[in-house]
């Protein structure tokens, strides 16, 4: 299963996802404090934290997409 982790297919997909997702919740958790200027640290570690879960959802996906093919294929 590692090995279909680190595939850089699978990482790129993740990382598109978690760029695209991660942006449209960092604005809608945070998007008031960062205009306003009102961050603090423990808000720009949420907002890493917010990138990390459609990394985490869209890599978990596709990991377990390619598994299920590969046992429907053999």
């Amino acid at each position: 299963m590692f090995e279909i982790f680190t595939r850089s297919d699978v990482l790129l997909r993740g990382l598109k996802m978690a760029s695209i997702v991660g942006i449209v919740l960092a604005i809608i958790n945070h998007g008031d404090h960062i205009l306003l200027g009102t961050m603090m640290f423990s808000n720009w570690i949420k907002v890493i934290l917010t990138f990390c879960v459609p990394f985490c959802v869209s890599t978990i996906s596709s990991v377990l997409a390619i598994i299920r093919e590969q046992n429907i294929s053999n």
